[in-house]
């Protein structure tokens, strides 16, 4: 069947968004299928009408995305790659708390994939009052119809934002989710989705699916930790993650531009590190704009260690990025080269 006429595969994997009240709180409900299909009755007819043809699947234990972990990032990818030929498009109905960890992820492994992976979720349940969460399903299903976006996308409150570039922004406002530092890819305009096409990935980054699934170990224990340094950091309380023989790599967020304190024992401990073959990338902590390592002779000392740029990734998708690089049987300079180049539009 031709992709313009199949219909698109919703995918339920628990969340606020399907959540029903429970005895201590509220708790991942079931039945969705059934659940949504009522909801979406409620649209006016000319919206229900205009809806792209779906089905609906309930993951067999939805979870809160706080539960979430890699292996479940490569469960749900491997779900998308083994019916990626029978569907237009896919829609990942998630909890909002680790989507962002989910859409880089996905991005990732689903490299070149050429239709569209649109997530998203709900600040209240579907069928509570005033509930943001039958807009947003409406929105992902018709960004998701679209030829025109090949790769994962975040949809929330409107807006169409980069996979790799979204975060969680608040903790309770509907419009929850913002890209600090790349532009929407699309919005929905009275309730019609528009597409900023010059904003998606280039050309070369696109075309037949190039899943990596064979390549990668079972994602259980994280091999990566994240460490934000604070004033009076010392080189003792470093070297405890670092030295670590289940620790690959790491993940550093550092001050400003890219500055950290100029102190031989704590570059130290990072020069041994990746003397060692681990991954070690820096990031700011400030939530926009990038770091450029050696611009401050502050920061001269993480180039001379060994330590990568992360640019203006956000710390999601440079986690994402670290855990499955070193998942995959690959030699340190490759796996750092990796790391450098854009894959999948995260930096």
């Amino acid at each position: 069947m031709p992709q313009a006429q199949q219909p698109l595969l919703v995918i339920y994997t628990g969340g606020t968004l399907g959540m029903v009240e429970g005895p201590q709180g509220l708790t991942p409900g079931h039945d969705f299928p059934h659940r949504l299909t009522q909801a979406l009755r409620s649209l006016p007819p000319a919206r229900q009408a205009s809806l792209p043809a779906f089905e609906i699947l309930e993951t067999p234990c939805p979870i809160d995305s706080s539960a979430a972990t890699p292996g479940d990032w490569q469960d749900l990818a491997a779900l998308i790659a083994s019916r990626h030929a029978h569907y237009q498009g896919f829609v990942i109905l998630h909890g909002t708390d680790t989507l962002a960890w989910t859409a880089s992820s996905l991005a990732f492994q689903l490299q070149g994939i050429d239709r569209a992976v649109v997530m998203t979720g709900a600040m209240l349940p579907l069928e509570a009052p005033a509930s943001d969460a039958l807009g947003n399903v409406e929105d992902a299903l018709r960004f998701a119809s679209l030829p025109e976006l090949q790769e994962v996308a975040v949809c929330f409150a409107g807006k169409l934002l980069r996979g790799v570039r979204a975060r969680k922004w608040h903790t309770q406002a509907t419009d929850a989710f913002t890209s600090p530092n790349y532009p929407w890819l699309g919005e929905v305009v009275d309730h019609h989705p528009i597409l900023f096409s010059q904003r998606g990935l280039n050309a070369q980054q696109r075309g037949a699916p190039r899943f990596e699934l064979p390549d990668y170990r079972a994602l259980t224990a994280t091999p990566a930790a994240r460490i934000a340094l604070w004033p009076g950091i010392n080189a003792r309380q470093l070297a405890a993650w670092l030295d670590d023989e289940h620790v690959g790599g790491a993940l550093l967020e550092v001050w400003g531009g890219g500055n950290i304190p100029e102190d031989p024992d704590l570059l130290g401990v990072m020069a041994k590190a990746t003397g060692e073959g681990k991954l070690l990338v820096a990031i700011s902590q400030c939530p926009q704009g990038s770091i450029a390592i050696g611009a401050y002779a502050a920061g001269r000392g993480l180039a001379d260690a060994g330590v990568l740029s992360g640019d203006d990734m956000t710390p999601e998708a440079a986690m994402s990025k670290m855990i499955h690089l070193l998942a995959q049987p690959l030699p340190t300079e490759e796996r750092r080269r990796r790391f450098v180049t854009p894959l999948v539009g995260e930096r």
